[in-house]
């Protein structure tokens, strides 16, 4: 058996330390491990990640289902002008947005609409807030095994998602349809394709529960990896 002599020793300590200080080392190893969580953004070393941008209590929304509103402004002080109560002006992905949650159809001022994405099921009794997310992952990142306490959505820029619950899998892709998840089953997140993901999620979710929370009693199929 060959015995690693003290300078040898030292050499491998010093290269591990090295790669584990590059940009975004700590990511890959935990997606190796467990899968990326979504953090406060005054955490973020890196590009890569999820990084909670914006978390606003809205109140009881008072209806059993309503819209999430993208719009981009050329400057925040244009974004600031015209947002509404349920509204919150955010920079992310190279761009100034105006996040809204209203009714179907609802339309700001000046700005220009990106996307309107719903109908978000929501309980009509309940008071929600909207947590906002910028998520990076390269193809092959995963989120761990998580549930949410109200619907979430994503609006991708880039690349492609694969979402998979005990109902099957859904994909969401630059250009194509949005995903929408409802509230309360459990899901597994894994970044697919070629390019990297680049996407603006919602967690419309009830104020008196958190966002997300992990969960250790579901196993998914690998419908993703398929």
């Amino acid at each position: 058996m060959t015995t690693l002599r003290p300078v040898g020793i030292l050499l491998i300590a010093v290269a591990w330390l090295l790669l584990a200080a590059l940009p975004g080392a700590h990511l890959a190893a935990q997606h190796v491990s467990e899968g990326v969580r979504c953090r406060p953004v005054t955490e973020r070393a890196g590009e890569l990640g999820c990084w909670i941008i914006e978390d606003q209590s809205l109140g009881q929304l008072k209806k059993s289902e309503t819209f999430w509103h993208l719009d981009a402004y050329p400057t925040r002080a244009d974004a600031e002008r015209a947002t509404g109560t349920r509204g919150a002006v955010v920079e992310s992905l190279g761009t100034v947005w105006l996040l809204s949650i209203e009714d179907k159809g609802w339309r700001p001022t000046g700005g220009e609409r990106i996307a309107e994405i719903g109908p978000l099921p929501i309980n009509a009794t309940e008071a929600y807030s909207a947590q906002y997310m910028e998520a990076i992952f390269t193809p092959g990142m995963t989120a761990p095994a998580h549930t949410h306490s109200g619907p979430e959505a994503w609006y991708t820029l880039s690349g492609e998602t694969c979402l998979e619950t005990p109902l099957g899998k859904q994909v969401g892709r630059a250009g194509g349809d949005y995903v929408i998840v409802s509230g309360g089953p459990p899901m597994h997140l894994t970044a697919t394709g070629t390019e990297t993901r680049r996407a603006l999620v919602l967690i419309l979710h009830e104020t008196s529960k958190p966002p997300t929370t992990l969960v250790h009693d579901w196993t998914p199929k690998g419908l993703c990896k398929q």
